[in-house]
């Protein structure tokens, strides 16, 4: 984005997350960067209070800020979520949804979240990705965790694994894959090398080791996306789909459930990741990583990868 006065640099909505871990720490890291600051104009959406303490604390300028109070902020505790805690952390995020729905904001960057502290609020949403869906009126959306290193796209995201067999759909994994293309394809200005995992060991071995999966779920999609232009390998045994030959030769796995794409991606590029959710109205990025009650306000919080939610959110947002 260029840093000619005469271009106005978009406003970032980026929520705080979960005030009781590591959310306040790193947003007002990020936002204080000249780095940051020259590509976008940033807006925290949080507790003003409460940001106003952690940069006393940490010695960080305040920025600009939407309050969305905390209900008992003498309650805090640093490391112990709450109730309150994941109202405020819900009640943020929804106001920077809105705010960027409406274009007074150009992109939403969020913090990490506890979902129990959600939970414990009453709130029926199991996370951010669910919450963007409903609130911007998407049907048709898929989870994309995305670094120089691997690119994966989730075909089912916060389920219980129990339920992940009976929840994928030949219709589900052709989506996921329909938009990892078109999000590759926009970023590397090529078609993309797409690999799909298989659910099972071995991808089913011909199944032996499944219930039909592969062949009656996972491999009509992938005929079905070959049958459209793309370029799919697959179903892959997914204890040897990530090694570094494979890697080589794909830019992103369209993976069944969360932990089989986000093990991998965490393992190699835990503190630059981003989460980008696709198929919305609007961009959407995220940090990869949780809350981490336990560094909470102690001021060794690892910012990295809410710099690059941010760099990639501003980047999206100006093409």
């Amino acid at each position: 984005m260029s840093d000619d006065v005469t271009t106005p640099r978009k406003k970032i909505a980026i929520t705080v997350g979960d005030v009781a871990g590591i959310g306040p720490e790193i947003a007002l890291k990020c936002v204080s960067s000249t780095e940051i600051t020259a590509i976008c104009t940033p807006i925290l959406f949080g507790p003003k209070a409460v940001l106003e303490r952690a940069a006393n604390q940490f010695d960080l300028p305040m920025p600009s800020v939407v309050d969305l109070p905390l209900a008992n902020l003498d309650a805090l505790v640093p490391g112990q979520f709450s109730a309150d805690t994941g109202r405020a952390s819900f009640e943020a995020v929804c106001a920077a949804i809105d705010a960027t729905r409406d274009q007074q904001t150009a992109a939403i960057v969020t913090g990490p979240i506890q979902k129990e502290a959600w939970h414990d609020a009453g709130i029926e949403f199991p996370g951010h990705t669910e919450l963007l869906a409903a609130r911007t009126g998407t049907h048709d959306f898929s989870m994309m965790l995305t670094s120089e290193a691997i690119s994966c796209v989730l075909a089912t995201i916060h389920i219980p694994l129990a339920d992940v067999p009976t929840s994928l759909t030949s219709q589900g994994i052709l989506r996921a894959i329909r938009m990892g293309a078109d999000a590759l394809q926009r970023r590397l200005k090529r078609p993309p090398r797409i690999a799909v995992c298989g659910l099972n060991p071995h991808a089913g071995e011909n199944g032996l080791f499944s219930h039909g999966e592969e062949s009656q779920i996972i491999e009509p999609a992938i005929n079905q996306a070959r049958q459209e232009g793309h370029e799919v390998i697959g179903p892959l045994p997914p204890d040897t789909a990530f090694t570094p030959a494979m890697r080589n030769k794909i830019d992103v796995y369209v993976c069944m459930y969360h932990d089989q794409g986000l093990i991998p991606l965490k393992a190699l590029a835990f503190d630059d990741a981003v989460n980008v959710t696709l198929g919305l109205p609007i961009v959407r990025t995220s940090v990869d990583h949780g809350t981490a009650m336990n560094l909470a306000w102690k001021g060794i919080a690892n910012h990295t990868s809410m710099m690059s939610a941010i760099r990639m959110a501003a980047d999206l947002c100006s093409g």
